[in-house]
């Protein structure tokens, strides 16, 4: 991926492109290795860095769904089981198979959640890492050595993944550039172009440098996720909005919280989700909430509120229980819901996805989830294709491997923070071949550095700040308004007891 040569390509291209897509975090940079694989001449168009809104904000978790049995929609539930099992085949080194326990405390917990696992080991066809079974209280506290013994009866033991999804992103836009796609990001999709009535482009604007390039093609994708109404009032000013936002919010926790190699489900809490306790990393991911908000923002910030639901809950399942001084970094993101009706419960609203095409043209695809990223791509390329008048191609992508970049390996460099895995040639590489532009890029996406201990992160800046500036030309200036952009952005993710 070079960002310069994908600005140089759109300025030169003198004829259309196939497929626009507006939009870089999971559906959109899927889009564009579908389109780009089925041999259309692709190009996809990001405000900010890839996956910088909520695809980088998951509890990352490559999963069928659970909760959703117990909503009946078991056709999502295998729908989501099937491409995690893609996922599993075609990224095997971004995601992997993991163990989740559920803890009972009632007798009658068991033959209920029993049941319901064998219909989720049903609906994966034969696919599941290994089938759902009963653990007995040793088994339990063997595996999960945590968790509070008190009126513990046993747990269920099932298999489902786990995944990087802001490197699974990474990886999406290099596979996309390798089948020929120019994907940007910082390059804001700004004023539509059309012929009568119908979309056929936009003007690109550079965020960094404010060139205007117009950009024309036969068919144009909205894969804006939280953003999808503003682009669909920007096609059509009477269009009646789709989306309700749903946040979610994760503390971080040191290992020692909850040790062993197997995740937690907690199968019910207050405002009717599930709750996870995921190893990751090296860390431990407590999540997620459920909470309604009135607007999309690019950077949500955790609500008290919601750190004091999830710490209430984990003290209730674990023997040691984390204060607001053992988090290490605290993170939300927003999820743009399909919905009807305004006062539906978020919790309630299934995570299915929509294709729809607007009065110009253009074709919206919204909702779904991470793990279901490939079938949307697929749906929305397909219908794109047909709007845009493409030859018929058929998608590649449920067999296609990903494209993804090898860490270093030579062990010579030492880590620029004693808490992070992180070094200079970390950083080179993030900028070089990844296209990270900004400091938060690097820390909180190419490396997941600002996630697993923001303090540390915050420590780190400087160096990160030294090394991108040498490699990309920054002046004294830039580079000490990068590190303060960086300060600012991390205070959010740091919870002051």
């Amino acid at each position: 991926m070079d960002r310069n040569r994908g600005l140089a390509c759109l300025r030169e291209s003198a004829a259309s492109w196939d497929v626009l897509v507006i939009g870089g975090g999971a559906t959109g940079l899927g889009a564009a290795v579908d389109a780009a694989s089925r041999g259309y001449r692709t190009v996809l168009l990001e405000q900010g860095d890839f996956a910088q809104a909520t695809s980088s904000r998951s509890t990352k978790l490559v999963h069928g769904g659970l909760r959703y049995l117990k909503q009946g929609n078991l056709s999502f539930v295998r729908e989501s089981l099937l491409e995690r099992n893609r996922l599993l085949a075609n990224a095997p080194s971004l995601v992997r198979p993991l163990d989740f326990i559920v803890p009972l405390e009632r007798w009658y917990d068991r033959p209920i959640l029993g049941a319901g696992l064998k219909l989720y080991d049903f609906l994966a066809r034969g696919q599941q890492p290994h089938l759902s079974r009963h653990l007995s209280r040793a088994e339990t506290l063997g595996r999960i050595p945590n968790v509070r013994p008190g009126a513990l009866r046993g747990g269920m033991l099932y298999s489902d993944a786990q995944f990087d999804d802001a490197r699974l992103a990474v990886a999406l836009a290099a596979t996309a550039a390798a089948h020929g796609a120019v994907v940007l990001n910082y390059c804001r999709a700004g004023t539509l172009l059309r012929e009568g009535d119908r979309v056929v482009g936009v003007e690109a604007h550079d965020v960094e440098t404010g060139e205007i390039i117009p950009v024309r093609a036969r068919t144009v994708i909205n894969a804006t996720g939280i953003f999808t109404d503003e682009l669909r009032r920007q096609e059509d000013p009477t269009a009646e909005p789709i989306l309700t936002y749903s946040q979610g919010a994760h503390l971080v926790l040191p290992a020692e919280f909850f040790p062993g190699d197997a995740a937690m489900l907690v199968p019910k809490t207050a405002d009717g989700r599930v709750l996870f306790l995921v190893p990751w990393l090296g860390r431990v991911i407590l999540g997620t909430t459920d909470t309604h908000v009135a607007r999309a923002e690019m950077e949500p910030r955790a609500l008290a509120s919601e750190v004091e639901f999830l710490l209430e809950h984990a003290a209730h399942y674990l023997d040691r229980r984390p204060g607001p001084g053992d988090i290490l970094s605290v993170y939300a993101g927003i999820r743009p819901l399909v919905t009807a009706g305004k006062s539906a419960r978020t919790a309630a609203i299934a995570r299915d996805h929509t294709v729809l095409v607007g009065t110009g043209g253009i074709v919206t695809i919204t909702g779904g989830k991470w793990t279901t990223y490939r079938k949307m791509a697929e749906d929305a390329v397909t219908r794109a294709a047909e709007v845009g008048g493409l030859p018929s191609q058929d998608s590649r992508t449920a067999t296609l491997k990903l494209t993804v970049s090898a860490p270093d390996a030579s062990g010579r460099e030492s880590p620029l923070h004693p808490g992070l895995q992180l070094t200079r040639g970390d950083v080179l590489r993030a900028v070089q071949a990844e296209q990270a532009r900004r400091i938060e890029d690097v820390l909180s996406r190419r490396t997941r550095s600002l996630l697993l201990d923001a303090a540390a992160a915050v420590a780190v800046a400087p160096a990160v700040a030294e090394v991108m500036g040498a490699a990309l030309g920054w002046s004294p200036a830039r580079l000490e308004r990068e590190v303060a952009d960086f300060l600012e952005l991390a205070r959010g993710y740091q919870l002051r007891p």
